[in-house]
């Protein structure tokens, strides 16, 4: 279980582990006797190691929903409703400025370059940049649309919904953590039967 300490400490803090962000511990999660040794040290913390429906992110989930429990995940659920709305606009903005059929997914990649240029050309995407990025979530302070773009992909990255691989090169890739928020608006929109957003009617079709 040592060898096992520093991905026990990373999903302790919250982290999602997916194919993007560690291939390694990801992989090594799909083994169902290390996940039951796993879930046998977390037992007495009330965790477990959970998977989104596809398997694509894992992530510690409670055993039981007692008062502490519910507690933390009514504020980890507010937070998540409080971005999701920015973070579908950002999603369906990236969709249509790369000319992409369906949602974003994991392990897709997102070149900057590309999406700037895309972005630039168009006045109706510039304008959904600018409201985008003076969204409380990503507070971009500029009217330039490079640093809004920069500010909003600093802030998605911060959040851990895409991956950089390389500092020195502007691309990122799609985490797993995507699909958990697409699993929570699905959750929304079926079992709360609650609109994703009425003004919207692009974004509930994304899924």
């Amino acid at each position: 279980m040592i060898e096992n300490g520093p991905l026990l400490e990373r999903l302790l803090e919250g982290e999602f582990i997916c194919a993007v962000t560690d291939e390694h511990s990801f992989h090594k999660l799909q083994n169902e006797q290390l996940v039951e040794d796993l879930n046998h040290f977390l037992r007495p913390l009330n965790r477990r190691v959970a998977k989104s429906e596809d398997g694509a992110v894992y992530f510690l989930a409670y055993c039981e929903l007692n008062q502490q429990a519910r507690q933390q995940l009514s504020q980890q659920f507010n937070a998540t409703v409080q971005s999701l709305l920015p973070m579908l606009e950002w999603m369906q903005l990236v969709q249509e400025a790369m000319g992409r059929d369906g949602a974003l997914s994991a392990g897709d990649t997102i070149k900057l370059q590309d999406f700037e240029s895309k972005v630039v050309d168009n006045q109706s995407l510039i304008q959904r940049l600018g409201q985008l990025s003076n969204d409380k979530l990503f507070k971009s302070t500029s009217d330039k649309a490079d640093m809004q773009i920069k500010q909003v992909f600093k802030r998605i990255k911060e959040l851990g919904y895409i991956y950089q691989p390389h500092k020195d090169r502007l691309f990122y890739i799609v985490t797993g953590k995507v699909e958990q928020l697409i699993e929570l608006v699905r959750f929304i929109k079926d079992e709360e039967n609650v609109p994703i957003d009425e003004d919207a009617p692009e974004q509930e079709a994304m899924f």
